[in-house]
C-alpha cells in the first residue's frame, strides 16, 4: 500500500485507484519547471471559459444539429476572445523556460 492510499483511500476509495493507475500521466506535469506550471495551470482562466460557454448554450432548450452546437459555441469563443485584453502572468519566465527546453521550435 502507497503513502497516498494510507492517506487519502479511506475517504476517497472511488478516486484512489484511479489516481494510481493514471500516476504517470499526473506527474508529467511535474516535468516542467514552476515557471511553465504556473502559465499552463490557470483554473480562473478555465473556469470562466467554462462559464461563459455554459451562458451562451444555458438558454437554449434543444439544438437541430450538432452542427448549430458547434456554431454556437465558435461565435460564443469568438465574442469571449475579444475580452481576453490581460497579458499572461509571469509569460516572459515561463518564454525563456519554453525556449531552454525547445530551442528553436519556439517563435520568439
Amino acid at each position: 500500500m502507497t503513502a497516498f492510499t494510507t492517506q487519502w483511500g479511506s475517504q476517497y476509495s472511488a478516486i484512489v485507484p484511479n489516481w494510481e493507475n493514471n500516476w504517470d500521466r499526473l506527474t508529467a506535469f511535474f516535468d516542467y519547471p514552476p515557471e511553465v506550471r504556473k502559465v499552463i495551470y490557470t483554473t480562473n482562466a478555465i473556469e470562466s471559459l467554462n462559464y461563459s460557454l455554459r451562458k451562451v448554450i444555458k438558454g437554449r432548450g434543444a439544438f437541430p444539429h450538432d452542427e448549430a452546437v458547434r456554431k454556437l459555441l465558435y461565435l460564443g469563443l469568438r465574442n469571449v476572445a475579444k475580452k481576453w485584453t490581460m497579458p499572461v502572468r509571469d509569460w516572459k519566465a515561463a518564454l525563456n523556460q519554453f525556449i531552454i527546453l525547445y530551442g528553436d521550435r519556439v517563435p520568439v
